[in-house]
């Protein structure tokens, strides 16, 4: 059986979307939700959380595979670099070799408006 193609997902980052974020995850680190405080970090500016960004990666996944990935997805992934609100960010993937019997294999990224690489990594998926 032929891996199924995989439509990528593009999402533009709000500063609400990770306000609304840290609220859902608990993670209020001020990074995320206080502008003047993140100016002063090496940062210059809020980021979004890592999770919220591989969350694309998921939907992506879902609207792919449905049920199959939510029961029997696997992700092993990085966190290249950050993103922040108003980044359009794509995330994309592509068959690849090496996945056991049953399974599908893919090389997956996620990557801001400039082509910066923000996540990079693999999924598995059962068919």
């Amino acid at each position: 059986m032929s891996a199924p193609p995989v439509s990528s997902v593009v999402r533009t980052l709000q500063q609400e979307m990770i306000n609304g974020y840290a609220v859902a995850s608990g993670d209020h680190n001020p990074i995320h939700t206080d502008e003047d405080y993140a100016r002063t970090t090496p940062m210059g500016g809020t980021i979004a959380h890592g999770m919220l960004v591989l969350a694309i990666v998921s939907e992506m996944m879902t609207a792919t595979f449905g049920r199959e990935w939510l029961e029997s997805g696997k992700l092993d992934v990085r966190f290249r670099a950050p993103s922040r609100p108003g980044d359009v960010v794509t995330a994309s993937a592509s068959a690849s070799d090496g996945a056991a019997e049953g399974r599908q294999r893919y090389l997956i990224e996620c990557t801001n408006q400039q082509g910066e690489l923000l996540i990079s990594g693999r999924t598995e998926v059962n068919l």
